[in-house]
């Protein structure tokens, strides 16, 4: 949660592959509710294919009815942290505190998408991971993306 310079508290959602640690969406708002959290997903959904399992937060935005008439039809499973454990989320959670640190001192709202589009593009591009060899999170998919096509084309060539 942040605050506008006029002390308007408003929210962000980010999404992230907890593989790759590629951040898929920053959303900006006033409240992020069910639905709302349901327009990003089907986006991300669009434009990257669906998940196999959505791991978020016990916020009342996560377990909305909206969310679980969207997740059920396309098989996506719901899964929460267990409660004490914060560690069971610690990658998102570390991405999330460098994520408020650097974008939720704004103006204005109006401001927002902007500013988390390009914190989400500089995350992408410009940080490596320790845990992923020193690779930022476009490189790791790219590794992952060809080590795919090669088991792909190995298995094609096999076949009889």
């Amino acid at each position: 949660m942040g605050a506008t310079a006029d002390r308007r508290r408003f929210r962000a959602l980010p999404v992230m592959d907890a593989s790759t640690r590629e951040s898929w969406a920053s959303e900006p708002g006033q409240s992020l509710k069910g639905e709302a959290v349901v327009r990003v997903l089907q986006r991300i959904q669009k434009n990257r294919g669906g998940a196999k399992r959505l791991f978020c937060d016990n916020g009342s935005e996560f377990s909305s009815r909206g969310l679980d008439l969207w997740a059920y039809p396309n098989r996506v499973r719901i899964a929460f942290p267990r409660p004490g454990k914060p560690t069971d989320n610690a990658p998102i959670e570390s991405c999330n505190g460098t994520f408020r640190k650097e974008c939720l001192n704004l103006t204005t709202l109006g401001e927002a998408q902007p500013i988390l589009e390009a914190w989400r593009r500089e995350h992408h591009q410009s940080r490596p991971h320790r845990a992923r060899g020193e690779r930022t999170p476009n490189e790791f998919a790219l590794q992952i993306a060809a080590s795919c096509d090669l088991q792909g084309l190995q298995t094609a060539g096999n076949s009889p």
